[in-house]
Parts: C-alpha cells; structure tokens; sequence
C-alpha cells in the first residue's frame, strides 16, 4: 500500500513524454550519440547541477533559463562525446546555437529548450553533424519504450550499461508514474558528478515545490555517490512534471517516489564505476543530525584506502574508522560499532573477534553478485546515540579504474 512499483517504459512511461536517440557522428565510434526528451504542453521544470566553478556554457545556459522562466521547459537536447566545457566563448554560443536550431523544428521558444553535454573536456562540439542531426532526431521522436531506451544509450560515453528506471503508484484517483534515464561511471563524486540525468513525471505540481522536491531528492542520492573523488564540469539533473494538478495533500506520496527514483539512477551510476565489481552501501548512524551521518558515509565511500581493500576482499576495518574520524564530524571513538554484512568487527570502540575468512567470503560474493540485486557490500557504523542517520554509496577501486582513465583522450 502506497508502495511505488517498478515499470517498464523508462523515461516515457509517464504520459505524453517523448524521446529519441541517434547516431549523429559526433563519436569516432559510431555509437548513438545524441538524445532528446520532449515534455507536454505546461511542463514545469526543475535543475540541480554541477558546484565545480569551472562548468560548461551548456550548464550555465539551463541554469539561466530556469531561473529566468520560474520553471518552465519543454525539451532537453543531449550529446555525447563532447563536455564542451573550457572550450570559451564558443561553448555557450554553440549551446545557443543547438537550441535555437531545436526550438525552431519543434515550433518552440527558444527558452524552452535545454541542452546537456558530456564526453571529453576541453572539445567543442561538431557543430555541423549537430544541426545536420536534428530533422532525423525529432523525426525519431515517440512515446514508446524503445525510443526511450534509444535516448539512453545515447547519452553513454564509459558506461557499461544503460541506465534506465520507471515508476507508477495510485495516488487518490490518479495512476502517476515516474520515468528516469542516467549516465555516469567515472569523475562521480557527491556534489554532483560526471553525471546526467533525467525525469519525467505526468501529473503537475508548483515549479517551486517541484525543485524542492528534486533538490531534497539530489542530497540523498546523487549528492551522497563517489566513484573517484572528482566532480566534473557537466554534471545535470532535470526533471519534468506535467498534466493533472496532484492535490497538495498527496505531495509526500510524490517525493517519496521522486526520492526511490534518484536512488535507484545514483546507485546504477555507483555500479557502473569505471572498472568496478560491487557497489558499497554506507549506513551511519548516531550522529546529531542526518547531515553529520552523511558527511561521515561519504567520507568513507570517498577513501581509495577502503576501497582498494574491499576490492581486494580484505575486510580492513581500520580504513573504515579512520576515514570516519577524518569526516570533520565530532563523536566518541569509544562508542563506535561497526559491521561489515552479517559480521560484527568492533564494539564499543574496540575490535572484536571475527571470522576473517568469513568475512573476506561475503566480500567476494558480492564482488562476484549479479548486477544490483546482490552485489551491495553493506557497511554499518554507529559512532554514538543520537537520531542522526543517513546512507552514501560507493564501488571498490581497481587496477582497471587506472587503465580506462589512464589513455583516456588519448
């Protein structure tokens, strides 16, 4: 009851909402490389994004017009390959240029239309291929579940998979549903990370309660992820809400959907690290308050210490405290307990005695689990007794993560 149900359908399983996915020519491999996510009439949007002071003209143009319009978008452009990021002047003047050339084939105006980049820093976007690209692309558009998968796939650029989700749950007389695309698997780190990601959602609510909703919802998903410590210069979260007005009464039962549907894309993206074989959850709980309890999780899932030695299968409870204590957090190191799993390593701020081997079994079980439904390595920590408790989310470290980002423009 009031359980929100997965779905199939991806980002247009919510009513009215649209997609397509193309191969424009902007990556040397001929992959799908540019999406775009269509909105109904009076869509309120709502947009978290990258805090790196060094962000591309893209970011910096969605920001403005959201906040110019109160909220209010209808389509957003995607392409892969390219950050477009420090590339001057010319990143935002192709931005400009991208949406305009959209906005006119959709019979738009140009302020309601976004663009997204992401691929390698410092390369500007094939502008020709673009706009040569947009007649097929909008020609692509549907509502089904292959063009949202299609937009998807076109937004990759390391990632091993797709990552796409639904929703829906009977809210009062309305069936609501909830659709999201992501990509993401290196330079993720909380405050937004070499992310993006998208939302749709087919009944209306307020643009100003509709990004509170979405900035709550960031803090406890996206804002609590690290693969590798580096927040990029792209990263984009957007969500689109449109049709039936919900009643206000019924707005917890939405965020409470908006939140599962953050978690489930920040956790895919944890998974999807560069290189990784389980995705690390990190419960802290005892701290005063919810925000010193994540401050201390990430912490933890940000340490390459801890997380070579869960990669390694080595239940080195050590890098777990010392990352805690590191947090900037102030709690009693003798009222730490802590377990990995099912076993119990410390007690009241000492070690216990636990079954190594054990211990080092559950990790490789997981190391070896079937993807996101049981390969999460469980950590819990309790640092004391007060109400304060929040989770982070991270992957191990390996060899391959140095491989992959080592020749990466190269």
């Amino acid at each position: 009851m009031n359980q929100w149900q997965p779905i199939s359908g991806g980002i247009t399983a919510p009513n009215g909402f649209k997609a397509a996915g193309i191969t424009a020519g902007l990556k040397a491999s001929g992959k799908q490389d540019l999406a775009l996510l269509l909105a109904p009439e009076a869509a309120v949007a709502a947009g978290v994004f990258t805090t790196n002071i060094v962000r591309a003209g893209c970011v910096d143009l969605c920001v403005e017009r959201l906040q110019q319009s109160q909220g209010t978008a209808r389509a957003v452009l995607i392409n892969s390959g390219q950050a477009n990021a420090c590339t001057g002047d010319l990143g935002l003047i192709d931005s400009l240029r991208a949406t305009a050339a959209l906005a006119d084939r959709l019979g738009l105006a140009h302020e309601e239309v976004l663009i997204c980049s992401t691929g390698v820093i410092g390369v500007p976007i094939p502008m020709d291929l673009l706009l040569t690209a947009i007649d097929p692309l909008v020609d692509a558009l549907a509502a089904n579940s292959e063009a949202g998968a299609a937009a998807a796939t076109a937004i990759l650029t390391t990632d091993l998979v797709a990552k796409s989700h639904a929703l829906e749950l009977q809210i009062g007389s309305q069936l609501v549903r909830l659709g999201g695309i992501a990509k993401g698997s290196g330079m993720i780190h909380p405050n937004m990370a070499t992310m993006l990601a998208f939302i749709s959602c087919d009944v209306a609510v307020p643009a100003q309660q509709w990004q509170a909703m979405l900035g709550r919802a960031a803090d406890n998903s996206f804002n609590s992820i690290t693969v590798d410590g580096d927040t990029s210069t792209n990263d984009s979260l957007i969500a689109f809400a449109a049709g039936p007005q919900l009643e206000e009464q019924y707005w917890p039962l939405l965020e409470a959907g908006l939140n599962q549907m953050c978690e489930y894309l920040a956790r895919a993206i944890t998974r999807d690290g560069e290189g990784a074989s389980c995705i690390i959850e990190v419960l802290v709980e005892g701290t005063e308050t919810n925000n010193q309890a994540r401050q201390i999780a990430r912490t933890i899932c940000g340490s390459s210490l801890f997380k070579t030695a869960i990669h390694g299968r080595d239940p080195n409870w050590g890098r777990i405290v010392a990352a805690a204590g590191r947090a900037g957090v102030c709690f009693d190191p003798e009222a730490v307990a802590l377990w990995l799993g099912p076993h119990q390593l410390m007690a009241n701020g000492e070690p216990l005695n636990f079954d190594r081997p054990a211990a080092s079994l559950y990790l490789q079980t997981k190391g070896s689990g079937k993807y996101l439904e049981n390969d999460q390595v469980d950590i819990h920590l309790v640092v004391g007794s007060g109400s304060g408790a929040s989770r982070a989310w991270g992957c191990d470290l390996s060899a391959e993560y140095v491989r992959i980002n080592a020749d990466y423009t190269t």
